[in-house]
């Protein structure tokens, strides 16, 4: 039992070391990308049974082990950033009592989720002055009436495919636009957001169609769209903030290419994984909703929510507007030449890919 046990665990942290070094779009490929976690536990529960247990006598189980061992600091080496043993790219904000410049709850509800009232009560609790909303039909909106007298700000865009998206804000917006930038029925949102003390902010609220048999059949879409959205907040050089369910955990390459050419910061970096899906299967769980911010704030906050009965949970932030203490945070590195040009050519392969009249 426990070989088998031992020789499960090896074949699983093996072939997904080996299949993430294929260099393919296709959905079964990507998705390897997800479970790092997962997979650098059962390495470390293979390489204890390998070790303790004498699962090594011959020349082939002696080579399975050092292959077990390797993957498993592989996928160490791809999760430590996001354990509070590492660095923190974001510096902590001392205590304060005053009210953080901007703060933001972030959920996608699940289209078929009807329990609204849990949603208004952590809105209610945690009180954000920015609130987007994902998989919202006109169901949700009609049960989100009730904070249009706060949140006097909107821009909704409901849609019955789960990529219905609603934002609101008690801050001021200006200069709202609903793009569709690689697919035609899968929208984002673009915004500028004035803050109580007059300054503004570029506000990005993206969910793009992950890569899988029921979405689309590989990933270019998505990593076009996140791409595209990089290199625009890399040209603009200002003060951003991106929010949504990115369907990419934080350690995919196009994540972490996201933010090498945008420049913007993780704040779970040396803090931990804020896992927000799936809410229903504890032992399966990545990050994929996420908050990116330019060096021109402070975190203040940040932490994944209870429960709505969605499969993802919502995750909230706070943050400081303080660009003259940008010298504090871990800027990430710079984004190759090579890793650019892959970039150009994921953006192209996706407008070549989309039906989006944006990019035609």
């Amino acid at each position: 039992m426990i070989g088998a046990i031992y020789y499960i665990c090896a074949f699983l942290v093996i072939s997904n070391v080996l299949i993430t070094r294929v260099g393919s779009s296709h959905w079964m490929i990507r998705f390897t990308d997800f479970p790092r976690l997962q997979l650098f536990y059962l390495g470390a529960v293979g390489t204890v049974f390998g070790f303790f247990y004498e699962l090594h006598d011959s020349w082939i189980d002696k080579a399975i082990l050092v292959l077990v061992i390797f993957s498993t600091v592989y996928q160490l080496i791809r999760i430590y950033p996001y354990t509070p043993l590492a660095r923190k790219e974001v510096a902590d904000e001392p205590p304060s009592t005053d009210t953080p410049d901007v703060s933001v709850l972030v959920s996608n509800v699940l289209d078929k989720n009807r329990r609204a009232d849990l949603l208004l009560k952590l809105i209610e609790k945690r009180n954000p002055d920015v609130i987007l909303l994902m998989e919202t039909g006109m169901w949700w909106e009609q049960a989100m009436q009730v904070l249009e007298d706060e949140y006097k700000y909107s821009v909704k865009v409901p849609l019955e495919n789960a990529y219905g998206m609603h934002l609101y804000s008690r801050l001021k917006i200006e200069a709202a636009q609903v793009h569709y930038k690689i697919q035609k029925e899968v929208p984002s949102i673009t915004a500028r957001l004035v803050l109580a003390k007059g300054q503004s902010l570029k506000l990005y609220c993206l969910h793009p169609k992950p890569p899988s048999p029921t979405e689309n059949e590989t990933s270019v879409n998505r990593d076009a769209e996140l791409l595209i959205y990089a290199a625009d907040i890399n040209d603009k050089m200002e003060p951003a903030l991106v929010i949504g369910d990115l369907n990419d955990v934080a350690w995919s390459k196009t994540t972490r290419l996201f933010q090498q050419i945008s420049g913007l910061l993780d704040p779970r970096k040396g803090r931990g994984f804020f896992s927000t899906f799936n809410a229903f299967i504890p032992f399966l769980r990545w990050p994929l909703d996420h908050v990116f911010f330019s060096e021109h704030f402070q975190l203040r906050s940040i932490a994944r929510l209870p429960s709505i009965k969605s499969d993802h949970f919502p995750i909230f932030i706070s943050l400081d507007f303080a660009p003259a203490k940008k010298h504090k945070q871990e800027v990430p590195e710079e984004a190759t030449e090579e890793e650019e040009e892959w970039a150009e050519e994921k953006i192209k392969e996706g407008i070549a890919n989309g039906n989006s009249p944006e990019t035609e």
